[in-house]
């Protein structure tokens, strides 16, 4: 039956171009933003866990931006620790020439001085962003203080977030301990007889005193006691008290050689972490675009054929408005 009123093959076009239509803005947006699913509309659950995913990422990137800090402050850290070292050596070496005959002490005292000084400078200036892990820090003249360094993000199996931390700690008093090279008081200021730069031995005026790294030493004299490296003044000393400084003084070495060891494992594992950091980050891009990006070589195919078909359905909708003008010339 044909009708005037009502065209079905129209109506049927129609309903195809529209079909058609839908599809194209679909694949057009797939297109244009490169993802397959951009909205919870498009798949709730790849939605759900690319959202959850994303926002983890954006959490290690700030864990990263906190690895690169953590790195420097320990690396200024390492830095101090090293120069410092650098300088104990130099007044061990001018504690070895002051023990040979006709050599003036005094002489040998004032650069000793100059020495001291410096490790004093070397203290005070290893500071990163107002932090200073070799010297000074609240209370660590009374005893130790952690300091931290953000170092993972974790989701576990719960669902349950956690930022990971590494503790180092700064001790300025235990014997054999000891990480920094002077402690601090209650207001962070340097403590100059703490530390292993200011720490004296005990016990010093009998026959055996205990040393900065814990061991201890008989044959002890009255002449050194009280002194620490930094302290240590050898103007008036004789041969049996030379052998003491001498003591003391490797005695704080190893024990700065041991904090500058501590220091250097961190800094590894920090750098061991920053290189997981940055491949766990594109292990989670690579997973969010497996989930929610788009092939482009199937859209673009996609596309071409819609852009055929509507080109078609337009076609079609023309032939089946223009069966009801064939009726025309039943009236002529």
């Amino acid at each position: 039956m044909t009708s005037i009123l009502t065209n079905i093959a129209a109506m049927s076009a129609l309903q195809t171009l529209r079909s058609i239509g839908s599809n194209m803005e679909d694949t057009q947006a797939r297109v244009s933003s490169g993802q397959r699913v951009g909205e919870a509309s498009d798949n709730a659950a790849y939605w759900s866990i690319a959202t959850t995913m994303k926002s983890d990422n954006m959490a290690l990137s700030a864990v990263s931006d906190a690895l690169g800090l953590g790195a420097s402050k320990i690396d200024t850290a390492y830095a101090g620790m090293e120069s410092a070292i650098d300088v104990v050596k130099e007044i061990k070496a001018k504690l070895v020439t002051a023990t040979e005959e006709g050599v003036d002490k005094a002489k040998v005292q004032e650069e000793i001085d100059q020495l001291q000084q410096q490790l004093m400078s070397i203290a005070e200036s290893a500071s990163f962003s107002g932090e200073n892990w070799i010297a000074g820090g609240t209370d660590t003249a009374t005893g130790a203080a952690d300091v931290t360094v953000v170092s993972g993000f974790v989701r576990d199996a719960g669902n349950n977030v956690s930022v990971k931390t590494t503790t180092y700690s700064l001790d300025a008093t235990t014997a054999g301990e000891m990480t920094i090279l002077f402690g601090g008081d209650a207001t962070g200021a340097i403590d100059e007889v703490t530390g292993i730069l200011g720490t004296v031995g005990s016990d010093w005026t009998t026959t055996t005193f205990t040393l900065p790294d814990g061991t201890t030493n008989s044959g002890a004299t009255t002449d050194v006691a009280g002194m620490s490296v930094y302290t240590l003044d050898i103007t008036d000393f004789e041969n049996d008290d030379m052998a003491e400084a001498l003591t003391l003084v490797d005695a704080a070495l190893a024990n700065m050689t041991s904090a500058g060891a501590d220091l250097g494992s961190i800094s590894m594992r920090i750098e061991l972490q920053e290189d997981f950091v940055n491949k766990l980050s594109d292990s989670l891009d690579s997973g969010v675009g497996r989930l929610v990006d788009a092939d482009m070589n199937e859209e673009s195919t996609r596309l071409k054929a819609l852009q055929t078909q509507q080109q078609l359905a337009v076609q079609s909708l023309s032939i089946a408005n223009s069966s009801t003008e064939v009726i025309l010339s039943l009236f002529r």
